[in-house]
């Protein structure tokens, strides 16, 4: 009988656990998931993302290959990093990834997914999507509002002579985000943001408050036992912010109810003179739309037009600016351009702007190598096999759209600024903005592509092309590397900001020094 207890100690303590390994690996193996770097209990790779995760990710596609699966905290993930991955993700299986992963801070803010960045594909979603290219971000708006982004563009020129005659540095950044501040809150709901502390002032600071607390790294949402306890504080970040911005868009709902009451009732009002809210109004009270709008499904979409445009077109003209800074002879090519296409008599409009190739192309050059989105999110709705591996439902996916800019196999020269390689010529072809091809990607791809891309080119091409054309710039910040050149590193955050602030000496150009 002791033999036999002994042979069961031995089973139990060598064969059983040789076994459940054996099973292990035989169940990765049969997953046939990507490569990736060994993962570590509870926190998975995290200790491998770092502060910028799109570098990061591109040092381990550099070491795995351009398909590496991690595990953040306990959510699987994928990291696409090549154009062909891309595009098998987000052309050839783009119904499989058509979903946007959420977390603590996106559900909260968007009322529960009621919101149209982060809400689920389905119905809902591609109604918001339809009314987005139709009514509220189409063709039709950009040209009801251009006057608001002309008054706009001529607003900032007129501050930044004021500081030049003044000989104050002028914070680039500071300045391109007043103008996209404006340029929104007055499309959306017909009052101008500003330093003070009125309605649209308040928005400000508001949509910069949402910003960073959705950039908090939240221990909740990667590792599992956490999710049930506040430990940094971020839901009670989350039930302030939201609660502010639920009473001032109560307010500001109800102000607009109000007019739209007085025009109806003496039967004045055209389109010109809705704004975006407006326009959402008439369809939450439409009976014959296939979806009903609710109010929190307009307050969501109102968060989503400011999150995702205030900083993002402001981020990519800073970085354009920078690079003509450190780049005097395309620079000065830029400039040529504009006098000669537009004069020295009259400040460049968004009409030119289809007259200006070579700003185009430092537009794109820009947009290659400091994309505002550096990592497209997806998650998978189902099974869905890439490369011959297999990947699971609810596996997280990330484009490093970063790398996708900087790959030597698609780009000669890649961590050059070079505009010319989008300049259209004997046997090339311009590459498509909106994610025609999947080594540039600068407002995503496919159905989840940026739906404000059109207005986002009207105003970095359009700023750019007036910031150029009214300045010389000398690089003054803290950022300035001593050579007249100014330093290009990033800073952590979802959308590419610049580390240092973009702060130049600016001398007006003739003749806007008479201005």
């Amino acid at each position: 009988m002791a033999d036999y207890q002994g042979y069961i100690v031995i089973f139990l303590f060598f064969v059983i656990p040789v076994i459940v390994l054996q099973a292990i690996f035989k169940s990765r193996k049969n997953s046939r998931l990507p490569p990736g770097p060994l993962r570590l209990p509870i926190i998975g790779h995290l200790h491998l993302l770092g502060p910028i995760p799109h570098q990061a990710f591109h040092k381990l596609s550099i070491k795995y290959g351009p398909l590496v699966h991690v595990f953040a905290g306990s959510n699987p993930c994928v990291i696409a990093s090549s154009p062909e991955m891309a595009k098998e993700f987000l052309k050839i299986n783009e119904t499989s990834w058509s979903d946007r992963p959420q977390n603590t801070a996106t559900d909260y803010l968007g009322y529960g997914s009621q919101d149209f960045t982060f809400a689920p594909y389905g119905p809902y979603w591609k109604f918001v999507k339809k009314l987005c290219m139709s009514e509220l971000l189409g063709g039709r708006s950009l040209d009801l509002f251009q006057p608001v982004r002309r008054q706009e563009i001529c607003s900032m020129v007129n501050v930044m002579l004021t500081k030049a005659k003044a000989g104050v540095k002028v914070d680039i950044g500071a300045e391109l985000m007043r103008l996209n501040s404006n340029v929104l809150s007055r499309m959306i709901m017909r009052e101008r943001c500003s330093e003070n502390e009125d309605e649209a002032g308040k928005v400000k600071t508001m949509i910069k408050e949402v910003s960073n607390v959705i950039g908090i790294f939240n221990l909740g949402d990667y590792i599992w036992f956490c999710k049930k306890w506040d430990l940094q504080g971020i839901k009670r970040k989350l039930v302030n912010v939201r609660g502010r911005y639920d009473l001032m868009m109560d307010r500001i709902i109800q102000e607009h109810r109000d007019v739209r009451r007085k025009r109806k009732a003496h039967g004045v009002g055209s389109c010109s003179e809705k704004d975006l809210l407006d326009i959402l109004l008439d369809i939450s009270e439409d009976e014959t739309m296939e979806i009903k709008l609710s109010i929190e499904n307009i307050k969501a979409f109102i968060l989503d037009v400011f999150s995702a445009g205030t900083d993002t077109t402001a981020i990519l003209t800073e970085w354009a600016v920078a690079e003509l800074i450190n780049h005097p002879d395309i620079m000065q090519k830029a400039v040529q351009e504009l006098d000669t296409v537009v004069g020295t008599t009259k400040l460049v409009e968004e009409s030119d702007v289809e007259n200006l190739p070579y700003l185009q192309a430092i537009f794109r050059e820009t947009a290659r190598l400091h994309p505002v989105a550096p990592l497209l999110f997806r998650q998978s709705s189902k099974d869905c096999s890439i490369a011959d591996y297999h990947i699971p439902a609810k596996t997280g996916l990330f484009v490093n759209n970063w790398a996708l800019g900087r790959d030597p196999d698609h780009w000669e020269s890649p961590l050059e600024f070079k505009p010319e390689r989008f300049l259209l010529g004997t046997g090339k072809r311009q590459l498509d903005v909106k994610g025609g091809q999947f080594h540039f990607l600068p407002f995503g791809s496919g159905q989840r592509g940026c739906p404000g891309s059109s207005l986002a080119l009207h105003l970095v091409q359009t700023s750019l092309a007036a910031i150029i054309q009214c300045f010389e710039l000398k690089a003054g910040s803290e950022g300035d590397l001593g050579d007249g050149s100014v330093d290009m590193e990033e800073a952590p955050g979802l959308t590419l900001p610049r580390a240092h602030p973009l702060v130049c000496s600016l001398v007006a150009r003739p003749p806007f020094a008479c201005m």
